[in-house]
C-alpha cells in the first residue's frame, strides 16, 4: 500500500513538474477570459480562438468561460509575441522573451513589417546608472513587433564587460565577437528575409535636457547607408535645433563598429545618443530627450527604409 502511494505520488509530482514547465501549459486565473489569457500569452485571440478551442474541449464551460485553477493548453504559434520578441544574451546565448506582463497589452497594428527582421544591440560603453537607453530600445521593439517584425535584442550584460578594462582592445573585440556569432546565427535561420542590424550606443546618457543623435553607415554597404539615411531624415524633421544637416554623411570610424560592420551578414548601422553640448554638436542632430518619442521616430524611419525596398522591387 504504501508503495502503490508513493508510486501515485511521484507520478502527480512529475505531472505538476512537467505543467509548470510547459510554456504550452497555462492556468486560469480570476477574471481571465480566453481572449484575455490569449493576449497575455502573446497571441492575438481572433487569430487563434477556435485552434484554442479545440485543444481545450471540455474544459471550458459554456462554450465560452474558462475556470479558475485549470491548465489550458495554448496553441503553439509561430506568430507569437514571445516568439516575434527575443532578448539574446549574447555572452552565451541566452533567449528569452523580450515582454512577459506587457503582453496583455499588445496587439498586432499592421503587418507591414511582415518578414522582416531586426537586430537591436544595446552597446552602452559606459555603464548607465538609469535605464533610459534600454527602454528606448524596448518601446522601439514593441513598435515594430505590433507592425509584425521579428526583433531581437543583443547586449552583452555580465561583469567580465564592466570593469575598468571594458575599453580594451580584447575585451571589445570579444564583445563584438558574440554580437558577430549571435547575429550570423539567427541570420541564417531566418534566410530570405529582410534583415538590419542596428546598435544603439550611449555615453554617459542622464535622459535630462536635449540630447544630440547621430546616425552611422558602413561606406562599403549600400544597405546600411539607405537605412542610416531614412533614420536620419526622421530625425531631422524633428529635431529641436535650427541647424542645417543637409551633408550629414558619417560613417563608421571606431574600431569596433567596423569590426561588426565587417563580420555580421546583415548590413548594419549605428546611432549613438549624448547628453547635448555647445562643443558636441557638429553634424549631430538635437532631439527632446522623450523615450516614447524617440523610439517612434526610430520605427518610422525603419518603416520607411522597408517601404522604399518593398517600391523598389
Amino acid at each position: 500500500m504504501k508503495i502503490l502511494s508513493s508510486l501515485l505520488f511521484w507520478v502527480c509530482t512529475c505531472s505538476l513538474v512537467l505543467a509548470q514547465n510547459n510554456p504550452n501549459i497555462v492556468v486560469a486565473k480570476q477574471g481571465d477570459g480566453i481572449f484575455s489569457l490569449l493576449r497575455k500569452q502573446g497571441l492575438d485571440p481572433v487569430k487563434h480562438y477556435e485552434e484554442f478551442l479545440l485543444l481545450n474541449e471540455g474544459k471550458i464551460k459554456n462554450g465560452s468561460f474558462l475556470q479558475v485553477g485549470v491548465e489550458y493548453q495554448i496553441p503553439e504559434a509561430t506568430d507569437s509575441f514571445k516568439k516575434t520578441g527575443v532578448h539574446i544574451l549574447a555572452q552565451n546565448g541566452i533567449e528569452e522573451p523580450i515582454f512577459d506582463k506587457e503582453l496583455g497589452s499588445m496587439s498586432l497594428k499592421s503587418e507591414k513589417l511582415k518578414d522582416a527582421v531586426y537586430y537591436l544591440v544595446v552597446d552602452s560603453e559606459i555603464q548607465q546608472d538609469n535605464d533610459f537607453l534600454p527602454e528606448i530600445t524596448q518601446n522601439l521593439a514593441a513598435e515594430l513587433m505590433v507592425h509584425g517584425a521579428k526583433v531581437y535584442i543583443l547586449d552583452n550584460k555580465n561583469p567580465e564587460f564592466s570593469t575598468a578594462n571594458d575599453d580594451s582592445v580584447l575585451t571589445q573585440t570579444k564583445k563584438m565577437g558574440n554580437y558577430v556569432e549571435a547575429i550570423n546565427k539567427r541570420y541564417i535561420q531566418n534566410s530570405g528575409k529582410y534583415q538590419r542590424v542596428l546598435v544603439i550606443r550611449a555615453n554617459e546618457l542622464t535622459g535630462k535636457g536635449n540630447m544630440n543623435v547621430a546616425v552611422y553607415h558602413y561606406n562599403k554597404s549600400e544597405e546600411g547607408q539607405r537605412l542610416a539615411a531614412n533614420i536620419q531624415n526622421v530625425f531631422k524633421k524633428n529635431s529641436v535645433s535650427n541647424h542645417s544637416y543637409q551633408d550629414i554623411n558619417m560613417i563608421f570610424e571606431d574600431k569596433a563598429s567596423l569590426y561588426l560592420a565587417r563580420n555580421v551578414l546583415p548590413a548594419i548601422s549605428l546611432l549613438t545618443m549624448e547628453n547635448a553640448s555647445p562643443k558636441s554638436v557638429g553634424d549631430k542632430i538635437a532631439v527632446r530627450p522623450d523615450k516614447k518619442l524617440l523610439a517612434n521616430l526610430l520605427t518610422n524611419g525603419i518603416m520607411n527604409d522597408f517601404a522604399d525596398l518593398e517600391i523598389e522591387e
